[in-house]
């Protein structure tokens, strides 16, 4: 027991600060094979769930505002076969289009993990992603600064400076680990942290030229997490966590507390409420609705960094849903964790 506190102050003191803007979502949380692959099956209590996300980001500052949407679905088995444990398969699709130039990259994954009880109380999980990202390009959409001619972009003028497209659309495989460690301290009190990475096999992406002396290497990219549940009463569930990525030169932190509030009795109807900020960007308030197994949530990206005077504060919002299952059998192992 001690020793899942001591863990969780290490990653709490060794998480730096500071900002970045990529491929993300601010409901990390509710995309969870996309934090670490080791959370495919992760989810004691049922036998299977699916979700989607999707974001919507600058509408108000970009001319083609960007958008993030993700389907994605896992499943245990071999429940029952194993001493202590099983597996977890799950699979993921993610698309994202940002910019004038219909910038668009397509994602598919393939999850499996290992999750393995360590005595009655924690859970420890091994997992890996195996993919395939396609991205293209449309760069007649796109212009350059030698095309200005003192009165408008002239695109019809030859583009200099080494910008010559010499293929607009590039595959890749992808690769990425992850482990994941619980603590069910009690039926009221749960831990969770897990650290990833992707991208390990140093896959190349660009649109340029082979011979181009720039480094079209994707970078490493690293994300720690530490979660937690705590039950008031009959009430309350508070979800306290943090995230942090960090890939090449930029990182992203992001903190925050989910609290679900029962509506109902028995804990069929849940209000969802929530408040994060990622530091130097935004504060993100979040609203959600549980019913049974079925969950759907809300959130906004309200801009709090230096680009709030240029969107009116106005940054991004995004929907989820997600639902879990069973197959109607029992489950041979049991793990104490706080729920209505």
């Amino acid at each position: 027991m001690k020793a899942a506190y001591y863990i969780l102050l290490i990653l709490l003191g060794c998480i730096g600060i500071t900002s970045a803007q990529g491929l993300h979502f601010s409901q990390y949380f509710n995309a969870p094979l996309l934090v670490n692959p080791a959370n495919a099956g992760f989810n004691p209590d049922f036998d299977y769930r699916i979700g989607g996300n999707y974001r919507n980001q600058w509408a108000n500052v970009a001319s083609t505002p960007y958008q993030t949407s993700s389907a994605w679905g896992d499943v245990q088995v071999l429940t029952g076969k194993l001493q202590d444990g099983w597996v977890g398969l799950g699979a993921t699709l993610f698309k994202d289009q940002a910019g004038s130039g219909s910038l668009t990259s397509t994602q598919g994954y393939a999850s499996v993990a290992y999750h393995q009880m360590l005595g009655t109380a924690s859970l420890l999980s091994l997992g890996v992603n195996l993919g395939v990202v396609n991205k293209s390009i449309d760069a007649s959409k796109l212009t350059f600064n030698n095309q200005w001619n003192g009165e408008f972009f002239n695109t019809s003028s030859p583009v200099d400076g080494g910008e010559n497209f010499t293929r607009n659309n590039i595959s890749y495989f992808d690769m990425q680990i992850g482990l994941n460690y619980a603590c069910f301290v009690s039926e009221t009190v749960y831990l969770n942290l897990g650290f990833s990475a992707m991208h390990i096999n140093k896959p190349s992406e660009s649109f340029f030229a082979d011979n181009r002396s720039v480094d079209a290497t994707v970078p490493l990219r690293s994300t720690f997490f530490v979660n937690s549940s705590f039950k008031i009463q009959d009430l309350w569930i508070l979800n306290p966590n943090i995230y942090f990525s960090k890939s090449g030169g930029n990182n992203e932190t992001v903190l925050g507390m989910n609290a679900n509030r029962n509506i109902s009795e028995d804990g069929s109807k849940q209000l969802i409420m929530g408040l994060y900020y990622r530091y130097k960007d935004a504060f993100i308030p979040t609203i959600g609705y549980q019913l049974n197994d079925l969950k759907m949530t809300a959130s906004y990206d309200i801009t709090a960094s230096s680009l709030a005077s240029f969107n009116s504060s106005m940054g991004a919002y995004e929907l989820t849903i997600m639902k879990s299952g069973s197959f109607d059998r029992t489950h041979p192992i049991k793990c104490r964790s706080p729920k209505f």
